[in-house]
């Protein structure tokens, strides 16, 4: 087996590699861990998040975007070598690395043998040409075995370089504290001038708060204490300078909104994932390219604003586990595909997916029958096709499709019965024609009803049509048997009769 990267021995390596994209807990294939048993073991993954949250509890510099691309670029060394064993297999084991030495010095035993056997007989050709041949097998054979060999040296090799690099990185975490015990320094000045936040965080300590406003105060910082104050339901961030929130935020186990939008925020902590309770999250406006899986785990929201960011994806079981969902913003960001998943948000009834880079719709689209507002316009040149599902949107009440590449709306559009607002502008639509997308969502409902109506009827004429070409083939086959049978049997009565037999028709015969 290859070397555990356990991240009780290496946890600040096992802290950085699980924010490498390519080197995450969901890779097709690790050298560390089997795909096999994250897949069929969902603690797998809330085992990660633990670990996550508490090492980011012990060291909490390393949530810091800055100090997580230092330790990135120490790291590239131990991913190369990563990708290396992943191709290169699993580590031999210690039994099979013991018989391959034992089978080389045999192997070598073996040659030295046969070279004095050649040398007593050197005019014998025919022993030459079978030691030759001989010797050809044994050496791939010892090929064989010495990269079992060279495998097992590179996973010792492995094992130095991840014991090295958990070195450096622990040094690179101790220059940054160092670093940052002086800016916060500085920021803890800056908190004790904002009076407010000193306030708040007395007041909480006194009574109870179920409301914190702190929006427009240019913080940089959240204090830890925020996530001590006692049943909190809202807090409201937005429009500060925050670059992080602490992973406290998950002592807030009864808070039902958190706006934390127009920030500097580039990721969130996976300790959001805690907050069960919580109804209206609005991340928008921040630097984030990524939402962390744990988000999923928050099964009470119904609001989910995560627009004006630099989003490629959606987390793959979002929709699996925030069915309360009713209204996801998610535009103006870079989302190419949604998630299969998303079919799951029977209760959705708003999505907003302007502005993105989406380029279809998975089919299982068409099981939210609940939604009554969308958007997908200004996906421009990648939006070419909506499926074949897109017709069971039965509450869809709004719909906006501009700016994009569609030719042709799906062939059960006309079905959309409480469609009132439709926008088709800046499309090359071919079905329906121009002329009458200019007269109105009714005119278009009324002609893709009348094409989809005209389509079922041929498909039904077509269908008719064959069963009775099958009908008309099946009566002539029978008649044809019937006459047949008819035939064989006055033959039959004509040998098998004692009745003068007919010359011409034994001569036939």
């Amino acid at each position: 087996m290859a070397t555990e990267l356990n991240p009780k021995n290496f946890p600040v390596l096992s802290y950085v590699l699980d924010r490498l994209p390519s080197f995450s807990a969901k890779s097709s294939s690790d050298v560390d861990r089997s795909s096999s048993s994250s897949k069929s073991d969902p603690s797998s993954s809330s085992s990660s998040s633990s670990h996550s949250i508490e090492i980011v509890t012990q060291m909490p510099h390393l949530a810091h975007p800055d100090v997580l691309a230092s330790m990135t670029n120490a790291i590239a060394d131990v991913a190369q070598t990563r990708s290396v064993l992943r191709t290169l297999g699993p580590r031999p084991d210690h039994e099979t690395v013991d018989k391959a030495r034992a089978r080389l010095v045999e192997i070598d035993a073996s040659l030295s043998e046969s070279f004095e056997e050649i040398a007593l007989s050197p005019n014998d050709i025919d022993v030459a040409e079978k030691e030759q041949k001989r010797r050809e097998a044994v050496e791939q054979e010892k090929t064989w075995y010495n990269s079992i060999l060279k495998l097992n040296e590179l996973h010792q090799s492995y094992e130095k370089l991840l014991k090295e690099a958990e070195e450096r990185l622990v040094r690179i975490y101790e220059s940054a504290e160092k670093n940052a015990a002086a800016v916060a320094e500085e920021e803890a000045a800056e908190v004790e001038v904002n009076e407010e936040v000193v306030s708040i965080l007395q007041q909480a300590s006194e009574n109870p708060l179920d409301l914190v406003d702190l929006s427009g105060r240019k913080l940089k910082i959240l204090p830890e204490a925020f996530g001590k104050i006692q049943g909190l339901l809202v807090l409201n961030l937005y429009n500060n300078q925050l670059e992080a929130i602490p992973d406290s935020i998950a002592g807030l186990q009864n808070l039902l909104e958190l706006d934390v939008s127009t920030n500097f925020l580039q990721i969130l902590p996976d300790s959001i994932g805690l907050l069960s309770k919580l109804k209206i999250l609005n991340v928008s406006c921040n630097k984030l390219t990524t939402l962390p899986d744990s988000i999923c785990h928050c099964g009470s929201l119904v609001v989910l604003d995560a627009s004006y960011n630099n989003l490629t994806y959606l987390p793959t079981n979002i929709g699996f586990e925030l069915v309360k969902l009713e209204k996801l913003l998610i535009h103006l960001n870079k989302i190419r595909s949604l998630p299969t998943s998303v079919g799951e948000m029977r209760s959705l009834r708003y999505l907003d997916a302007h502005f993105n880079e989406l380029n279809g719709l998975p089919n299982s689209f068409g099981m939210l029958i609940n939604l009554e507002y969308l958007n997908l316009s200004s996906n421009f040149s990648d939006l070419q096709d909506l499926p074949a599902s897109f017709g069971d949107l039965i509450s869809l009440q709004e719909l906006d499709l501009s700016n994009n590449q569609i030719h042709s709306l799906p062939d059960a559009f006309g079905t959309l019965v409480n469609l009132t607002k439709l926008n088709l502008d800046q499309n090359p639509l071919v079905i329906p024609p121009q002329e009458v997308v200019t007269q109105g969502v009714d005119a278009v409902k009324m002609y893709m009803g009348k094409r989809w109506v005209s389509m079922l009827e041929e498909e039904e004429k077509m269908a008719n049509l064959k069963d009775e070409m099958d009908q008309t083939n099946t009566d002539w086959l029978t008649r044809t048997t019937s006459k047949l049978k008819t035939y064989v049997t006055e033959v039959s009565d004509y040998l098998g009769s004692n009745s003068p037999k007919d010359p011409y028709l034994d001569q036939q015969l």
